[in-house]
């Protein structure tokens, strides 16, 4: 593959563009089948790697800084690599761990970050609805690259596999995370307009992230990561025994 091919591949559904140092190196940690990588600083892409990734071979061809930046005006390196395949929705929800689900995510870098926390969080999935192909370049870039890392999957529509839908909401009650069985549906809206009436209405409990007074919303991503770490760490507290009594 040659460079001049990176527009082409944004446009086939079996390829994906990774933009930049950090969603190449976590593309490739995660097993993803690069088809060609660029960059125009051979030495710079080799002290990162160094630096931040020894563990990644990236194999970048040579191009003229010009010639990069016409294709990627802010990035040191760009690959394109093979769309994975990934486990049927209906697999990862018979699964374990909490599944995230994005209604009708609007901003792609929010999404791409959502699913960056989703993979940190060790989530067993993310999945989306609405107009947003979740595998947009943007939102690789997003996510950097940590698509590779967890299923993330576009759904028509809404499907739990019998488990518990939660719908995080302004209106919910405030969230326990005690309270929470180990493999919810978590569901998240858009900052605008939250869930719509019919995820509401399908939910099985609505629950809400507690703020100040006047703070009316969080940007998704970093809901997400509230809600994911406020469940794991409360997980991480239940298995850690009691420190024993001195006096016994």
């Amino acid at each position: 593959m040659q460079l001049k091919e990176v527009e082409r591949a944004k446009r086939r559904p079996e390829l994906v563009v990774l933009e930049g140092f950090h969603a190449v190196k976590h593309a490739v940690r995660f097993g993803a089948e690069l088809l060609g990588a660029w960059t125009a600083d051979p030495l710079e892409l080799e002290t990162l790697t160094a630096r931040l990734a020894p563990d990644v071979r990236i194999a970048a061809e040579v191009v003229g800084a010009e010639e990069l930046k016409a294709v990627v005006p802010r990035a040191q390196i760009v690959a394109v690599a093979r769309r994975p395949d990934q486990p049927d929705p209906d697999s990862v929800l018979a699964g374990s761990g909490h599944v995230v689900l994005l209604e009708d995510p609007r901003h792609l870098g929010n999404l791409g970050a959502a699913v960056r926390v989703a993979a940190a969080a060790g989530a067993a999935g993310l999945m989306t609805t609405g107009r947003q192909d979740p595998w947009h370049h943007d939102a690789l870039r997003g996510s950097a690259g940590l698509h590779f890392a967890l299923p993330v999957h576009h759904l028509r529509t809404v499907r739990t596999q019998g488990r518990e839908l939660i719908a995080l909401t302004p209106d919910g009650d405030d969230l326990n995370p005690l309270e929470l069985r180990a493999a919810a549906v978590l569901a998240f809206g858009t900052e605008r307009d939250g869930l719509s009436d019919d995820l509401l209405a399908r939910a099985d409990r609505r629950v809400a992230l507690p703020m100040a007074a006047g703070v009316s919303s969080l940007n998704l991503a970093t809901a997400v990561a509230a809600t994911l770490y406020g469940l794991k760490l409360a997980a991480a507290a239940q298995r850690t025994p009691p420190p024993a009594d001195p006096d016994r």
